[in-house]
């Protein structure tokens, strides 16, 4: 049976307590430095409606520290690390051939045009195409309720899960925020653990993932 647990706490006391290579693979998406809060997203310019959020723990005023990404880095064998680009000098050993490039296809908004994420993958770079410009999705069909700042859409987890994962591996999210990695390593049937430290985005996130089970088995039982 595959399990999925979310725990409302620090990553860094969950990962204290991990032997070494406790994951297969860590997909984290931790804060960049850059102060893209909740209380800065409402301040965007009008290029791209900008909704307004309760601006998460820290505020993204600093990325983790070095003793994060070597305790990520011994209790997973492989990472991938997203926003690396803007603290690539507190990551250990950070020399790699695979980056993912997720290209937003923003248009004229003053969203950045794309976001890179470090991979410890000794493959080539890639590029995941899908739109995530405010109100306008990849997938407008299937879209995704927004619930925190800096989401990402489930599609992208998606498709690393399809490409750096496998079947029987454990995923560790350090930083859980909108919770789309769980849902996409439950659809994908692989083991999963996150840490989000924020009570208020734990308890949206647990909503979410709750809501969206709930409509699997309803969709299971037709």
């Amino acid at each position: 049976m595959i399990a999925s647990n979310a725990y409302n706490m620090d990553c860094m006391a969950y990962m204290k307590v991990l032997p070494d290579n406790a994951f297969d693979l860590a997909v984290v998406d931790p804060p960049y430095g850059i102060g893209e809060s909740g209380e800065k997203n409402r301040t965007r310019s009008n290029l791209a409606i900008a909704k307004e959020y309760k601006a998460f723990a820290g505020n993204d005023k600093e990325p983790p520290t070095k003793e994060y990404f070597s305790e990520l880095r011994r209790v997973s064998k492989n990472q991938i690390i997203f926003g690396a680009n803007h603290f690539i000098d507190r990551i250990p050993n950070s020399a790699s051939s695979c980056w993912i490039v997720w290209d937003k296809e923003n248009g004229k908004s003053d969203f950045s045009d794309c976001e890179l994420a470090y991979t410890s993958f000794k493959t080539a770079v890639r590029i995941f195409r899908f739109r995530w410009q405010g109100m306008l999705q990849g997938n407008m069909k299937c879209k995704e309720i927004r619930i925190h700042p800096t989401q990402k859409p489930v599609a992208l987890y998606a498709w690393i899960f399809s490409r750096y994962a496998k079947p029987g591996d454990k995923i560790l999210d350090t930083h859980l925020g909108s919770g789309s990695s769980r849902i996409a390593a439950y659809d994908a049937g692989i083991d999963f653990v996150g840490c989000e430290i924020d009570p208020y985005y734990f308890k949206a996130q647990e909503e979410r993932f709750e809501t969206y089970i709930a409509q699997q088995s309803m969709f299971n039982m037709v």
